[in-house]
């Protein structure tokens, strides 16, 4: 997935959010500001994808802050708000009749979690709104290929799933129980370096995903999305055995449609801007479950 012209004042305000929330000096900011617009004079083409230029970004804002993790207590605070909300996704599947019913929960639930991200330019959202918008999950999915999704999974025997955001990766849980239910062994995968507030091997132990999943690994890479040609081979060799990829958030969508898929990807997402929004053919702040194969 390429760029638009609306990414390049997203990808600036986000780098400059960042740096705050590192405690960059004023001087340290303009510095920080100053590199950005450096950068995007050079690497903003129609041929650009947004994530790659994100880690970049991020990278730069690390670099010349000082600060390796500028979103930790954000991300601290999204786990523990994502435990707090576990409780009512559990019930809502539990009070499904069907496997396949509770499945479909499962994921609706886990699509919601994928709010929980900060400094997106027109996304806002408050924990409490989290808990609506489970309740609403289905009216507010725009595209369904869960039932595609389901097929696959009852099939699938080695399942990836790619996780996003911190405080969310809570609500992916009962999605990973609901995977292996089906028979599949699952390996959850996280980031490998802080990458804004993607969840890292820190928050998988802190919401205990590590005490579902069959395995959990980390990309080995602080990127935004999965940029396959950054990552080593032991994260390579799972990946590409898996014979399903279940990939959370915008940043997968846009990074791994630029490969040539080896098997069955669902993006479960919630669209937070225009671009990705228009690349899928929907409407800002729906939810998504795409399977590409």
């Amino acid at each position: 997935m390429k760029v638009s012209p609306r990414c390049a004042p997203c990808i600036l305000y986000r780098g400059c959010m960042e740096a705050k929330r590192a405690g960059a000096s004023q001087q340290v900011q303009f510095e920080v500001m100053k590199a950005l617009l450096d950068f995007l004079s050079e690497e903003f083409t129609p041929d650009a994808v947004p994530a790659v230029l994100g880690t970049k970004r991020d990278r730069i804002v690390k670099k010349l802050t000082g600060n390796p993790d500028p979103y930790r207590e954000a991300k601290l605070e999204s786990d523990r708000r994502g435990l707090e909300i576990l409780p009512l996704a559990r019930r809502l599947i539990e009070g499904e009749g069907t496997q396949e019913g509770r499945f479909r929960r499962a994921c609706l639930c886990s699509i919601v979690g994928n709010v929980m991200e900060f400094d997106v330019l027109g996304h806002d959202f408050g924990y409490e709104g989290v808990k609506a918008a489970i309740l609403d999950a289905e009216r507010n999915l725009a595209i369904d290929d869960i039932p595609t999704l389901y097929e696959v999974a009852e099939s699938a025997v080695n399942v990836m799933l790619l996780t996003d955001n911190a405080g969310e990766i809570a609500l992916d849980i009962p999605l990973v129980e609901e995977l292996k239910r089906l028979g599949a062994r699952v390996t959850v995968a996280v980031k490998g370096g802080p990458a804004l507030n993607d969840a890292t091997m820190d928050d998988a132990v802190l919401v205990g995903v590590d005490r579902v999943a069959d395995e959990v690994i980390t990309t080995g890479t602080d990127t935004v999305g999965l940029i396959l040609e950054e990552c080593p081979q032991e994260f390579l060799d799972v990946y590409h055995s898996a014979d399903l990829i279940i990939a959370k958030g915008m940043g997968h969508l846009e990074t791994l449609t630029e490969y040539k898929l080896h098997a069955p990807h669902a993006f479960l997402l919630h669209t937070k801007c225009e671009t990705v929004a228009e690349y899928l053919g929907v409407d800002v702040k729906k939810n998504v479950v795409k399977v590409l194969q």
